[in-house]
């Protein structure tokens, strides 16, 4: 953790709703102003497309199996090395992962490869990294101590596996027969990689959908953000939470445990930037007050 320069991550699996959070803590930053530099999990990927497909089919010859969610695809150390890094310095290289033709056309490649690395933009406020392991823990990497504020998304498995199928049949171009065996290939490295997670976050939003799901395989599209409840639920010690604000400005949330707030699905924007707001304020005070003391050491 830095409080010089801080580091914001929201963490979930693929088809959790990370987009969802995204987009809200974006008008965040608008609104307080702030000038983040901005990291995609994706970015971390050990192979292109072309060369996933390669050791997908090499681990089924072996009796094995190899997923996006696990180490073998993604260079945890190097993300960790990253978040150290810009933790200390407030620098770092970065690229993307180009998912599709809209993608990768502006730089004249194929959907499934990765961007240049090139350094992260000089003087921001803080590292903002949207993905699959901005909380991941393992033997040989500690990516979750980093993280001053480390956000979790996570839908009930079911909606979260509607969500992935949809989005990567509509948007992506798999199909639904290579979604399906993609989820049951990473079902492994979900349990051991991803649901850790979700105990060292400092929040949650988990949402629970009102409608039968019971048969995520068969669904044809996603229940709405009004036909769910939002599962907000806060580290036990954070103290700085003010619930009866919360409770007062979200018309119809209700807390089910003493660190727990339930919102209405369709409400789940508002309450993410009434939650997140101060939370992401609170860093930047932080790190305005360091600054005025290093300022006022070099004075003297």
């Amino acid at each position: 953790m830095s409080i010089k320069h801080p580091i914001v991550a929201i963490t979930g699996s693929s088809g959790a709703g990370t987009t969802t959070t995204t987009s809200a803590i974006r008008h965040i930053f608008r609104n307080l102003g702030v000038n983040s530099a901005e990291i995609e999990g994706d970015s971390f990927h050990r192979f292109t497309r072309p060369e996933m497909d390669v050791e997908i089919r090499k681990a089924q010859e072996q009796g094995k199996h190899i997923s996006y969610f696990g180490p073998r695809a993604n260079d945890f150390v190097l993300l960790e090395k990253l978040f150290a890094q810009y933790g200390e310095t407030g620098n770092g290289q970065y690229r993307r992962y180009l998912h599709t033709f809209d993608d990768a056309v502006p730089f004249n490649q194929m959907p499934g490869t990765f961007t240049p690395w090139q350094q992260l933009p000089e003087n921001t406020d803080l590292l903002f990294y949207e993905g699959l392991h901005g909380g991941v823990v393992t033997d040989e990497a500690n990516v979750a101590k980093h993280v001053d504020l480390l956000v979790g998304m996570v839908p009930i498995v079911n909606l979260e596996w509607i969500q992935k199928i949809v989005r990567d049949t509509s948007e992506r171009g798999h199909s639904r027969e290579a979604v399906m065996s993609s989820i049951v290939r990473g079902m492994d490295d979900y349990f051991q990689y991803i649901t850790p997670q979700f105990s060292k976050t400092h929040v949650n939003f988990q949402r629970v959908p009102t409608v039968d799901t019971s048969n995520p395989f068969s669904a044809r599209d996603i229940p709405s953000h009004d036909e769910s409840f939002v599962v907000v639920r806060f580290r036990r010690e954070m103290t700085n939470v003010n619930y009866p604000y919360l409770l007062q400005m979200i018309d119809g949330a209700f807390m089910s445990r003493i660190n727990t707030i339930v919102v209405p699905g369709g409400k789940i924007g508002l309450a993410m930037e009434l939650v997140l707001t101060p939370l992401i304020e609170e860093l930047l005070e932080k790190k305005r007050k360091s600054s005025m003391q290093m300022d006022w050491v070099v004075e003297k």
